[in-house]
């Protein structure tokens, strides 16, 4: 594995404007955990916590999210939404278009889309996985980003990385861009303004057909086939079946051809 220079505190502070405080490990099981940890204790919304090493990454349906120490940026960003708790599953998806952003200004451009809900792929292989888990009235919104992983480093057949790709592998740059498009999405999400345009936007999953399995774990026990169509007031996934626009708020999606 090549070197990836760790992310550098005294270069990205002056580049967040005071909107987040980084603090970085060495190595941890979860950055979740342990940001849901500080949450429960009373921690202030804006603490950002990303580690070198991290053990116990999960990502959607308890999945594993593992890679090499120093190879990943694995990233927790702590809320407290004066919105509803209902309206919470936008922020996932929130996240998804500011690491697709983040990583687009890095040199992706348009190769980098998202797949509903919050699948981050560049050339179509994945990139990043994102968990948001809630304690009481915050949320802690965490992403992991493959940076310098060969291919035989990558634990899924449809990975990728920055590195593979040709992109920037510089963690401290990457994640300010990330976190400076998170702050504005945020933001205009918790003032109340329409952000579906936005994720829109970024999705290469509306407009297509698709197959959606309804039980993730399971995938031969059920699945539908449409045209995905847009995004729901609560970010579920609109798909036209046989003339009828159905929502599907979970679930794993598949883009057919």
């Amino acid at each position: 594995m090549p070197s990836c220079p760790p992310l550098d505190i005294d270069r990205i502070t002056p580049m967040l404007q005071g909107r987040w405080q980084v603090t970085t490990v060495v190595s941890t099981g979860s950055t979740n955990a342990d940001l849901l940890v500080r949450a429960r204790r009373g921690a202030e919304a804006g603490q950002v916590l990303v580690a070198e090493n991290q053990t116990a990454g999960r990502g959607r349906f308890e999945r594993c999210w593992l890679s090499p120490p120093g190879s990943s940026l694995s990233t927790s960003v702590l809320l407290r939404p004066s919105r509803p708790m209902t309206d919470w599953g936008w922020l996932s998806l929130l996240v998804g278009v500011a690491v697709r952003d983040g990583v687009a200004a890095a040199g992706a451009g348009d190769r980098v889309r998202l797949k509903w809900p919050n699948d981050v792929l560049v050339g179509g292989r994945k990139i990043c996985g994102i968990l948001c888990e809630g304690a009481g009235a915050a949320v802690v919104c965490g992403f992991g980003i493959n940076v310098s992983q060969g291919l035989d480093e990558l634990v899924f057949p449809n990975a990728t990385s920055l590195l593979l790709e040709g992109l920037p592998t510089d963690k401290t740059l990457v994640l300010a861009a990330i976190l400076r498009r998170f702050a504005e999405l945020v933001d205009a999400w918790d003032d109340g303004q329409d952000v579906s345009p936005d994720y829109i936007a970024a999705c290469s999953t509306i407009g297509r057909q698709v197959r959606v399995h309804l039980d993730a774990e399971h995938p031969d026990e059920g699945t539908v086939v449409g045209t995905a169509v847009g995004i729901g007031d609560d970010g579920e996934l609109l798909v036209e079946i046989d003339g009828e626009i159905r929502p599907f708020s979970a679930g794993d999606v598949v883009h057919l051809r």
